[in-house]
């Protein structure tokens, strides 16, 4: 007990304010936001906490097969794989790569932002392009790759 000094007790309870509660605090804005991604996508937001489940709904919501679970577990592998489902769930929101940079980066800031913005689930990896609208024959159509008008459906 010689060598016991009471002041180290204190530095480890001011480091563990310092850096616990913050990251605790950046933690929960970053599950409330993918929370709300799951709910915008069509998955219950519960899922997005249950660890190795919230992969599997998120494979479904940017449209890969669940055996893409387990290249996640390949060391190097998962991280472009990672990185890859990342992307795709940005242009399943129709968002750029950019986006994708963002939540790469700084996920607390941009999965709130995804979940709570005007962003909107536009299928899986953005079916198409973001602009995609299906054909109404009610609206007058304007298609600015093929200037003919498809034919009338029956």
């Amino acid at each position: 007990m010689e060598n016991y000094d009471p002041q180290s007790a204190g530095l480890f309870a001011a480091l563990f304010t310092v850096f616990l509660i913050p990251g605790l605090v950046i933690w929960l804005i970053s599950i409330i936001g993918m929370w709300k991604v799951y709910e915008k996508a069509g998955k219950p937001g519960w899922a997005s906490i249950i660890p190795i489940y919230n992969v599997i709904v998120m494979l479904e919501i940017i449209g890969k097969p669940v055996w893409w679970l387990l290249l996640l577990l390949v060391p190097c592998v998962n991280i472009i794989f990672g990185i890859w489902i990342i992307n795709l769930l940005s242009k399943s929101f129709g968002q750029s790569e950019g986006f994708t940079v963002g939540l790469l980066l700084l996920p607390m800031i941009f999965y709130p932002v995804l979940g709570f913005g005007n962003y909107r689930y536009v299928g899986p990896a953005g079916a198409g392009f973001a602009g995609y609208k299906p054909y109404d024959p009610g609206l007058d159509y304007k298609d600015p790759f093929n200037p003919t008008p498809p034919p009338p459906q029956v």
